[in-house]
C-alpha cells in the first residue's frame, strides 16, 4: 500500500484525500491542517488522522491530533502538498529532510519540482522524479484537449481565451463582484507558458478574463491544424478520451450551472466535474482551424491527476494502467450520453 500524506485539507486537499481513499493499493496516512475549522472537523469525522503544528486549538474543540506535520511526512511514502500557493515551495525542504517524494499543485512556480505533470500528456516524466507539480486546472484542461488533437492532426498554433471564475465558493474575499476584468490585460496570460511546461514546442497564445461567478472556467479554443481533419473526425477522437465529456445539444445544458447540476444528479460527490466538459455542438472546423468551447471545474479536475501522479512517482503503473484504475475507482465518465444518437448525427441525417 502506498501511504499518502495530504498536507493541506482545503478545496483540493479534501478531494484528493477522498480520491486516494477510493483507490486500490493506496491509503491516506493522514491530513495536515493549520486550524480546527469546519474542514478539520469533517476530516476528523471522516476518520482521517489529523496532524498540525499547534495542538491547543484542536484540543479546544475535542479533536485529538495524531502528531505534527513532520510526523506525517515521516510516516508517508508520498506527500500531496495541497497548501495555498507559495506555501508548497516553503515546504519542500521539509520533504527533502525525510527523503519523502512530494506532489505540488499548479499554484506553485514550475521550478518547485523536477517535472510538471499531466497524466494524458507526459506521465513518464514523473516516474523519474521525486518532486512533481500537477499543473493548474486550466493547464490540465488544455493539456487533455490538445494532446489528442496533436496526435490526430498536429497543431500549428493554439489560441485560447479563458473566461475564469472570480473565486471558489469558499473564497469570499475574491472577486470581481460586478465586473469583467482582463487577467492580465497584456498578452499572454500565464496559462500559455504553463501549457508549454507540458508541451515545450507548442505554439500557444492565451488571454484571460475574470468574471463574477464561482461555478467553472470556460475556454474558447481555436487551433490551427497542421493536417486536414473535419469536425466529425475531431469529435470522434475527443469522444474516445476518458477525461473529456462531450455534452450533446439534446441534454439542454446551456451553461456551467447545468453541468454542476448534471454532476449532482449523477451522484458525484460535491457535484464535481472531473472531466473537461466540451459542448459537442461547438466543435467546428473552418479553413483548417478547429474551434470549440469547454468548461473546466476548477475545484476538481486536477484530482485524478494527483492520484495518477502518486502512482507515477511511486513507479507503480504506466499511464494507461494508472488512468484506467483511477477512473474506475472514482467513477469517471458520465455514461448517460453514451450509446445515444448524437445531436450532430441527427442533424446530418436530417
Amino acid at each position: 500500500m502506498i501511504r499518502v500524506g495530504i498536507n493541506g485539507y482545503g478545496t483540493i486537499g479534501k478531494r484528493v484525500a477522498d480520491a486516494v481513499r477510493a483507490q486500490p493499493g493506496m491509503r491516506v496516512a493522514g491530513v495536515a491542517k493549520r486550524s480546527p475549522d469546519y474542514a478539520a472537523v469533517g476530516a476528523d469525522e471522516t476518520g482521517y488522522d489529523l496532524y498540525a503544528e499547534d495542538a491547543a486549538p484542536f484540543s479546544a474543540v475535542d479533536i485529538t491530533l495524531a502528531g505534527g506535520v513532520e510526523d506525517l511526512v515521516r510516516e508517508s511514502d508520498v506527500v500531496v502538498d495541497a497548501t495555498p500557493s507559495g506555501v508548497g515551495a516553503e515546504n519542500r525542504p521539509l520533504y527533502e529532510r525525510h527523503d519523502t517524494p512530494a506532489i505540488f499543485q499548479g499554484g506553485e512556480d514550475a521550478t518547485v519540482a523536477e517535472a510538471s505533470f499531466n497524466a494524458r500528456a507526459n506521465f513518464a516524466e514523473a516516474s523519474e522524479a521525486d518532486y512533481v507539480r500537477v499543473v493548474s486546472c486550466n493547464t490540465t484542461g488544455l493539456s487533455r484537449l490538445l494532446a489528442p488533437i496533436e496526435e490526430l492532426a498536429g497543431i500549428e498554433k493554439a489560441r485560447v481565451t479563458l473566461v475564469r471564475r472570480g473565486g471558489d465558493p469558499t473564497q469570499t474575499s475574491r472577486g470581481p463582484i460586478n465586473d469583467v476584468v482582463p487577467d492580465p490585460v497584456s498578452l499572454p496570460s500565464h496559462h500559455g507558458p504553463d501549457v508549454r511546461t507540458i508541451f515545450p514546442e507548442l505554439a500557444i497564445d492565451t488571454i484571460a478574463l475574470r468574471v463574477p461567478t464561482t461555478m467553472m472556467h470556460v475556454h474558447a479554443v481555436n487551433v490551427s491544424l497542421a493536417e486536414d481533419a473535419d469536425a466529425g473526425e475531431i469529435r470522434d477522437r475527443l469522444a474516445g478520451e476518458n477525461r473529456l465529456l462531450l455534452v450533446p445539444g439534446y441534454a439542454g445544458i446551456e451553461g456551467t450551472g447545468g453541468l454542476r447540476d448534471l454532476a449532482g444528479d449523477a451522484g458525484r460527490p460535491r457535484n464535481d466535474v472531473w472531466e473537461n466538459a466540451i459542448w459537442e455542438e461547438s466543435i467546428a472546423v473552418r479553413d483548417g482551424d478547429l474551434y470549440c468551447l469547454q468548461a473546466i471545474h476548477q475545484e476538481s479536475n486536477v484530482v485524478p491527476e494527483n492520484v495518477d501522479a502518486i502512482r507515477a512517482i511511486a513507479g507503480e503503473a504506466d499511464a494507461a494502467e494508472s488512468m484506467a484504475t483511477t477512473n474506475e475507482a472514482l467513477g469517471i465518465g458520465l455514461e448517460r450520453f453514451e450509446g445515444r444518437e448524437r445531436a450532430a448525427d441527427r442533424q446530418i441525417a436530417d
